[in-house]
């Protein structure tokens, strides 16, 4: 047999695992994997201006089509730009390898040029680190790592010297079977019958919903009209439950809206369906709670539960909707869909005031116009801060659309390298960066490779001139507000000067043209509309704390504005309410 080198070995053994692309930037340990790369057919190499987008691009590719992405990173400094983008994908539980090349292995523990100690950095952001160290360990290294991330949901990483990549092997690797997907974890009977007992012996049922219930529509409808149980969920949860819909009492958190805070409040047993929501202080302590996840080491971290189970939402709920006797009496649902209702009403349409003529223009009315504008299967990205705020507000769900944030580790400029990667995978399927002017600058270079490889990416910049949230956080704090202020450029101009298209805009009436102009476009497109930095009120009995971290509340009080089409779905909801 021909004989391989190491580099090259390593590549096989990623196309066998699926991976379709490696993101990454070039440097000296890496060339040798870079080379196998270009000799490769199935699989291409994506340059990136930043190797921290090289991993958030490969992590938003990996939650779009749940399979394993791939970055890469050169010695030191290199591979110490991916880490925050490996943050984000860990704690999204998205699988992505990711290749940390290292300096010459005769090297290592001399304190050589540019040498750091990968197989230890990384390991608080993976569930698998490890340093290969001779050429006859690197493919149960890497399949090892492969089985990891793909297992566990999550990172793995490997690092590598260049000298050993480059090394050549006496004969081919043995092609070991990959495992390539998950399975799906069903809880053990017993769990099952106790969760039937506590629900049964329940008057008043809610379910609270994360992105776990992704691909269990269906089944968490079904369980919810058996037991009568309004159902809220957590911003990660939106884009997969709140859709066709009848039982929806809105989100809780922070960025809440609706009834969801009281329903997960007023009810006997609480049911935390595959979510890791991290705000406590927004979760009862005076319910029975009952957490389903599929990550054991989730259960019961948030909160303190009376039944902890261990299985994905799906197969839970298939196997304890039969179990449980259905309910007859609908008033706690139907007290919850009309508080649900009231409660959007008293907000919805803020953004509505004299917009043709609120110049600085209410960023609302932008993240409303574009919900519609924006096509039925669109992806959309969105930047940490303000952004949040509007789409969690003012997309639609449909179950079609994505939304893909870094809303677990809460970083800045992930929107744009996050629609890089989504774009990667479907050329053809809209993806829209709702991008943040703070967190569109701090990574803007890799506009540049939305020009050099002519990826569709629409970049919809709500360009206020400053850190919103953090001026939000500051406020409510009692400080003024400091160090927040951006001198920005015409970032239209900027994108036609790199090659792109460019719109900006400063009054409403011009926006839905422009936003159409640039769906159009068959290449990239940036609309930097600018918009009122002033546009978020705050009630006045909000508290530091509730603002502070997105963490703590000592009450259920939200900011208040808009919340789009979601009246509309709220309003047909009470229809479901059978009239005496």
């Amino acid at each position: 047999m021909a004989k391989q080198t190491v580099a090259e070995q390593y590549v096989d053994i990623l196309v066998r695992s699926g991976v379709r692309r490696l993101y990454g930037v070039v440097g000296d340990s890496l060339n040798p994997v870079v080379d196998a790369v270009r000799r490769t057919s199935s699989i291409e190499w994506i340059q990136v201006r930043h190797e921290e987008v090289a991993a958030f691009a490969a992590g938003a590719e990996a939650q779009v089509t749940g399979r394993l992405a791939a970055c890469a990173g050169s010695c030191g400094p290199g591979n110490l730009h991916l880490i925050n983008g490996l943050y984000d994908a860990h704690r999204s539980m998205a699988p992505v390898l990711a290749l940390a090349s290292h300096i010459p292995s005769s090297e290592i523990g001399t304190g050589y040029f540019q040498e750091t100690h990968p197989d230890q950095l990384f390991r608080e952001c993976s569930h698998y680190c490890e340093l290969i160290s001779n050429r006859r360990q690197m493919p149960r290294v890497l399949q090892t790592a492969i089985q990891h991330a793909v297992g566990r949901g999550g990172v793995s990483v490997v690092a590598l010297p260049g000298d050993i990549a480059a090394e050549q092997v006496a004969e081919r690797a043995e092609e070991h079977a990959l495992v390539t997907s998950r399975p799906a974890v069903r809880p053990s009977d017993d769990q099952i019958d106790a969760l039937a007992r506590m629900v049964d012996g329940a008057r008043r049922v809610t379910l609270f919903c994360g992105s776990g219930t992704a691909g269990a529509h269906t089944e968490v409808m079904r369980f919810a009209e058996r037991v009568k149980s309004p159902i809220g969920h957590a911003l990660r949860g939106k884009e997969f439950i709140q859709y066709d819909n009848p039982f929806d009492v809105g989100m809780s958190g922070l960025l809440g809206y609706g009834a969801a805070y009281d329903a997960t409040h007023e009810c006997d047993l609480l049911i935390l369906l595959g979510t890791d929501f991290p705000y406590n202080a927004f979760l009862p302590d005076d319910v029975r709670i009952v957490q389903v996840d599929v990550r054991p080491e989730h259960l019961g971290r948030r909160s303190k539960l009376d039944l902890a189970v261990w299985g994905d939402v799906k197969e839970t709920l298939d196997c304890l909707t039969p179990r449980v006797k259905e309910k007859k009496d609908r008033r706690f649902l139907d007290r919850m869909l009309r508080k649900h209702a009231e409660a959007l009403d008293g907000v919805v349409h803020a953004y509505t005031r004299r917009v043709d003529k609120h110049v600085p223009i209410h960023p609302e009315y932008v993240a409303a116009v574009l919900d519609e504008e924006a096509a039925d299967d669109a992806v959309f990205t969105v930047d940490t801060g303000m952004c949040n705020v509007w789409a969690a507000r003012y997309l639609t769900p449909n179950g079609r659309r994505r939304v893909i944030g870094s809303f677990s580790h809460g970083s800045m400029a992930n929107a744009l390298p996050q629609a890089i990667g989504a774009q990667f995978t479907d050329r053809r399927r809209q993806v829209v960066s709702m991008s943040g002017d703070g967190g569109f600058t701090m990574l803007m270079g890799d506009f540049l490779t939305l020009v050099q490889y002519d990826l569709p990416v629409k970049v919809v910049l709500f360009d206020n001139s400053s850190l919103g949230m953090v001026e939000l956080e500051m406020m409510v704090s009692g400080l003024p507000a400091y160090g927040t202020t951006n001198r920005n450029p015409d970032f239209a101009a900027i994108a036609r000067a790199a090659g792109a298209h460019g719109i900006r805009v400063e009054k409403p009436k011009e926006l839905r043209g422009a936003l159409r102009e640039a769906f159009r476009h068959r290449g990239p497109a940036l609309v930097d509309v600018v918009t009122d930095p002033n546009a978020l009120s705050i009630p006045p009995k909000i508290k530091a704390e509730m603002v502070t971290g997105f963490a703590l509340s000592a009450s259920r009080m939200v900011l208040a504005g808009g919340v789009g089409r979601m009246t509309q779905l709220a309003r047909s909801n009470l229809r479901n309410i059978p009239r005496p």
